[in-house]
């Protein structure tokens, strides 16, 4: 009887351990264990399409078969050809960098409109009260100087079309000008030089810059402040005015990057950071970059390059404070470095001169540009700019032809 009377105060404490389950419990297990068991079976079969006689409400209705159909759209997916899921893969891929990109420009646009409302935007860049910018594809700015108007015209008798070349050319979307500021004393004979060619051939953009070589970086800086102000463009390139360019490859190559958003587009290098004095390319602030003998951080070599929308109006936001190092290519990759920036290493921008570039058109490898390392351009270009672009031209047409195959 005592045995009887000491086990009875256990069965008493295991019976109120063994209370059972509340309703709210039994039900969000039940929930859960449904949920679960459609996440492994990898279709929703409760979710089926009304019977045709049935009414619902359009609401209702409508999500029902939106589930339906993305129901049946992936199971035709698990019974299809692998390659039918890696096409779908790639398309959603596609649509999710676009609208990245839209965001991004969204993004970019409200920060460009607060910056003119706050005076921001830090320099005189033309401006048209209540109109946007026309829109463009691609803004290719040749940096040209007061002394280089033989290098101007060797340019047009091959690869800058002239007169209504030139604007029916910008119709399709393809905006070329000669990109020159002032001289340190405005109006006077240089200024009223470039007044006179301006006047004959209408290809130039001026900005607000006062002209010289150490003021490479300041004169890039305005550039992209003024094409985007100017322009409604995806791309904007700078490019010098002693390269040899095949516009239609150009537009070709840039186009594939065209749904993406903060792209940077060149031949990337990353050169030695020179401290001797007296030699050319000195970096005045080289210990900015370690040690002697450290090397430059990975940029698109000067020569030519194209950035997106969204960084050129980045820079455009932000130039009152952007640091100006001795090297315009190296500032731009500084500008960039510290940004969710895709760098883009397009080597058909920095071909060689004949014989690699014309190798590479007969191979059907036809170059986007084309230029000399040894002289940072194309050695005695006034001399030989007909010569390289009889030998590596893309031939007439080509423009309109690699544009609208890309746009496609």
């Amino acid at each position: 009887m005592m045995a009887l009377t000491e086990r009875q105060p256990q069965s008493e404490k295991k019976a109120a351990r063994a209370r059972p389950m509340s309703a709210k419990a039994v039900v969000v297990l039940c929930a859960t264990s449904f949920f679960v068991g459609l996440l492994l079976s990898g279709r929703m079969t409760l979710l089926m399409t009304p019977p045709s006689g049935s009414v619902v409400s359009s609401g209702h209705g409508s999500r029902l078969s939106l589930f339906s159909d993305d129901c049946a759209h992936r199971h035709k997916l698990d019974e299809g050809n692998p390659n039918d899921i890696m096409n779908e893969v790639s398309r959603t891929h596609q649509a999710i960098q676009s609208l990245d990109k839209s965001v991004s420009s969204l993004e970019m646009e409200l920060a460009v409109e607060r910056a003119k409302q706050n005076g921001g935007l830090g320099a005189a860049v033309p401006s048209k009260q209540g109109r946007r910018p026309p829109k463009a594809f691609v803004v290719i700015g040749i940096n040209t100087a007061f002394s280089s108007k033989k290098r101007r015209d060797s340019l047009r008798d091959t690869w800058v079309p002239r007169g209504d070349r030139l604007r029916r050319l910008e119709e399709k979307g393809v905006v070329v000008r000669f990109v020159i500021g002032h001289s340190a004393t405005p109006g006077g004979a240089l200024d009223r030089a470039i007044d006179v060619e301006d006047a004959e051939t209408r290809d130039f953009m001026r900005l607000d810059h006062v002209e010289g070589y150490h003021e490479l970086s300041s004169k890039t800086r305005t550039y992209f402040a003024a094409a985007v102000a100017t322009w409604d463009a995806d791309f904007y390139v700078k490019v010098d005015d002693d390269v040899h360019v095949n516009l239609g490859m150009l537009t070709s190559r840039l186009a594939r990057y065209r749904t993406r958003p903060r792209v940077y587009v060149g031949c990337m290098k990353s050169g030695p950071v020179l401290s001797q004095k007296g030699v050319k390319y000195h970096e005045p602030e080289y210990w900015k970059f370690g040690d002697e003998g450290n090397r430059y951080f990975r940029h698109a070599t000067g020569q030519i390059y194209a950035i997106s929308k969204d960084l050129a109006s980045y820079i455009s936001i932000n130039q009152p404070i952007l640091h100006r190092f001795a090297n315009e290519d190296v500032s731009l990759g500084a500008w960039l470095i510290g940004l969710e920036v895709e760098h883009v290493d397009d080597r058909s921008l920095c071909c060689a001169t004949p014989p690699d570039c014309e190798w590479k058109r007969q191979a059907g490898n036809v170059c986007a540009a084309s230029f000399d390392w040894s002289c940072s351009g194309i050695c005695k270009s006034v001399d030989r700019m007909r010569a390289i672009h009889s030998a590596c031209g893309e031939g007439d047409g080509a423009v309109r032809n690699n544009f609208a195959a890309a746009a496609a």
